[in-house]
């Protein structure tokens, strides 16, 4: 039996996203990125297409990286300007009943105290509908802005992740008991005060004595997303990411990603496949290869140069206007995203990169494939790229908004569906119900259930 395909949507409260440049085709809608309108319309458009989730990324920086300035990002907007992507978030639970929303805050720029009660109160709001992508943030230009005067290493920003989950355990699994909410009308007794714990933390990095202050959201704590391909990265997925997105540039480097992600699972005593893993990838599709092909070729007179490689700087934290565009692609060693120049330079042995190629595969659709063909011609790659890897499933990125993912809700889903590997509905419940068809909340094996537990021993300071 063919395995399942899953579909998240690869957004950003900004303008482009992944394909810089192509903010000026006239069909493409993302300069609407500040109309409530805008984000609405999209949760309609991937509800009916059932979509797992819509993924919003984000960034509390610029990217300044290549040619040591922000030009080419604020000329191009390359990411910049970008808004709160929680903020969008109401507005599509409120037109939507099943539709999953990962949003993307950084571990480095806010405390885990008022952080638990903003993921608490969008549970809340959306029904449990909220997941978070935990990221360790590699911009330096957002560190600087936050009076960091040099950025935090690699490798220490993922010791702070795990003091920050820890704190965000107690809060959300430890602080408040199952029953302590009594709500009686008639004796005017809310919450048993006798239930509801200060966590009591003092780590290296945080304290937090008090108590969480949102009563219990319906998943208590949000589904896991994680996106770090490192050695460090995938130790901390396999630690705590229910569902991780990976970004590679082949079917070789995409499946020597996961093979290594399901491994360090098992090294942490988990199943390999307890988490979902999505692998970045766009879309361009019509009636016939003909019209795709056509389509594609039209989007790539749009595509950027300069904003392809001021992304590529600045994810990799690298200059590459120090390079000439027919250099070969080298892998070095920075406190940015370590996996992604490994993901050109290493995970695939058949493949050289120039700096030139590398530049015109980003500027439309960003660090993963894109797919070019007819529904059949379409699914068929889906098919063989779910097989060949082992990946869950896709997280889209779209090229035109919204035009790419209403192409593929027109085109792709009711192929996929006909073949009998893509949902025809939504099951019920939380967003953790509907991805692994079990609890609202995090299964008793995962290292936060632990804070459940209500004994004493549970809140005495950390050492």
């Amino acid at each position: 039996m063919s395995k399942q395909i899953r579909f998240n949507a690869f957004e950003m409260n900004c303008i482009a996203h992944q394909s810089p440049g192509l903010w000026r085709h006239p069909q493409d809608r993302s300069r609407e990125y500040k109309d409530l309108e805008y984000w609405i319309d999209l949760a309609k458009i991937l509800e009916k297409g059932i979509f797992d989730g819509v993924f919003l990324a984000d960034v509390l920086g610029i990217y300044d990286v290549y040619q040591q300035s922000a030009e080419h990002a604020l000329t191009g907007a390359v990411q910049v300007p970008v808004n709160d992507p929680l903020q969008v978030v109401p507005a599509m639970a409120a037109v939507t009943k099943h539709l999953g929303f990962g949003v993307t805050t950084s571990i480095s720029f806010e405390h885990p105290y008022p952080f638990a009660r903003r993921m608490s109160t969008l549970d809340h709001l959306s029904k449990g509908r909220v997941g978070w992508n935990i990221v360790t943030s590699y911009l330096a230009s957002g560190s600087k802005n936050l009076g960091l005067s040099n950025q935090v290493s690699h490798d220490e920003r993922y010791d702070i992740a795990d003091e920050y989950l820890e704190v965000l355990y107690k809060l959300w699994e430890g602080s408040w008991e199952n029953d302590a909410v009594v709500a009686d009308k008639k004796t005017g007794v809310f919450a048993d005060f006798k239930k509801v714990h200060p966590i009591k933390h003092k780590g290296k990095y945080f304290e937090v004595p008090g108590i969480h202050i949102c009563e219990p959201s319906p998943q208590r704590t949000p589904v896991l997303y994680q996106a770090g391909a490192s050695g460090r990265g995938q130790t901390f997925a396999s630690q705590n990411a229910e569902c991780i997105f990976i970004a590679a540039p082949s079917k070789v480097a995409t499946k020597s990603i996961v093979q290594s992600i399901r491994h360090k699972l098992i090294e942490n005593g988990r199943d390999p496949y307890s988490a979902k893993i999505y692998a970045l990838l766009s879309i361009v599709t019509d009636e016939t290869d003909e019209k795709a092909q056509h389509k594609f070729r039209e989007y790539q007179s749009y595509a950027s140069y300069d904003g392809a490689l001021t992304l590529l700087s600045g994810w990799s934290g690298v200059d590459f206007s120090q390079y000439q565009s027919k250099d070969k692609v080298e892998y070095i060693q920075t406190d940015a995203i370590q996996s992604l120049l490994d993901s050109y330079v290493n995970a695939d042995p058949n493949r050289i990169w120039t700096i030139e190629e590398i530049a015109n595969w980003i500027g439309v659709g960003g660090n993963g494939p894109v797919l070019v063909g007819s529904a059949q011609t379409v699914a068929d790659e889906l098919q063989q790229w779910v097989e060949d890897t082992d990946i869950d499933g896709f997280n889209l990125a779209y090229i035109l908004a919204h035009q790419s993912f209403q192409d593929v809700v027109d085109f792709i889903v009711p192929e996929l569906q006909k073949r009998g590997v893509y949902p025809k509905q939504y099951s019920e419940g939380t967003l953790r119900e509907k991805l692994f068809q079990n609890n609202a909340h995090l299964p008793d094996w995962h290292r936060g259930a632990a804070y459940r537990k209500t004994r004493p021993s549970l809140f005495r300071a950390a050492v």
